[in-house]
């Protein structure tokens, strides 16, 4: 059975290959939670070549694609790397996806710094040049590649939306994310004294705030309460909320459901697109 993996940029595992004084501390948090997640999840990495690295060297200054690279030694090179990441591809099948490094030049996957410096268009929305040979692989920047751990906000009170929130966490499981699901947390019965309810809450504060994105259930004629207050809560401290509404009643004619909600979060309307929105924001 072949064993699960994802092509990673190489800095992401050794940092000292990107170019001199563009390392933020942010960026070493980034790669650091990405590959934590595939530890967690089993799943294999392999580093791509640094096409940078080798044409240019280790200690290189900051620099565009067309000011340096738009070269036939480094479109040779380029030929050279891709046929041995396509060897590897072939040999071992599909990887889940490309984990790149968004403005790199080269490992660019929504934004690539493409040059001529000091043109106010320099910088391009599309993969960098070595990433842009691999148009059919999913390729998602390690910013959202390292953001994996989920809070669950949804209703809770029956067992149909019980049941309904542990199929969902289970999608998101098997998508290589790791969900905090309140309801696991304490009593769930109509029993619970103060220090109970406190205990609760504490519990899933601090979850809430340790999570890296709010995945949020807001079916029904209203929201529910709780999952509203956790949406303030994640939006107020900066944390991303993909609302999964599949309720097609609206709550007016231009809003789907309560407007403060829909826009303090990212709308679906399906499990399929909630996975879609998680993968590659």
């Amino acid at each position: 059975m072949v064993s699960m993996y994802v092509m990673v940029s190489p800095c992401i595992l050794l940092p000292d290959l990107r170019a001199k004084g563009i390392t933020r501390e942010k960026d070493l948090e980034w790669f650091a939670h990405a590959l934590q997640r595939c530890q967690k999840f089993g799943i294999q990495v392999i580093p791509l070549p640094c096409p940078e690295t080798i044409y240019l060297g280790n200690d290189r200054e900051p620099g565009m694609f067309l000011d340096r690279l738009d070269t036939k030694e480094f479109t040779d090179l380029l030929d050279s790397l891709e046929n041995k990441v396509r060897e590897i591809i072939s040999e071992r099948g599909e990887p889940l996806c490309i984990v790149g490094v968004n403005s790199s030049p080269t490992c660019g996957v929504n934004s690539t710094w493409f040059g001529p410096k000091g043109d106010p268009d320099a910088k391009r929305e599309s993969r960098g040049a070595f990433l842009a040979r691999f148009p059919d692989i999913p390729a998602i920047d390690v910013s959202a590649f390292s953001r994996y751990q989920v809070y669950l906000a949804a209703p809770l009170f029956s067992r149909s939306e019980r049941r309904y929130n542990n199929q969902l966490a289970d999608l998101l499981r098997r998508n290589y994310f790791e969900v905090y699901l309140p309801q696991d947390t304490g009593d769930d019965s109509c029993k619970r004294d103060r220090n109970a309810h406190k205990v609760i809450f504490d519990r899933n504060l601090a979850a809430l705030a340790a999570s890296d994105i709010v995945v949020a259930v807001i079916d029904g004629a209203d929201a529910d309460s709780g999952t509203a207050w956790e949406m303030g809560y994640a939006f107020s401290k900066g944390i991303p909320i993909i609302a999964l509404r599949t309720d097609f009643r609206k709550a007016g004619y231009h809003e789907h459901v309560n407007l403060m909600l829909e826009h303090s979060s990212m709308l679906v309307h399906s499990e399929e697109d909630l996975v879609a929105a998680l993968l590659f924001p």
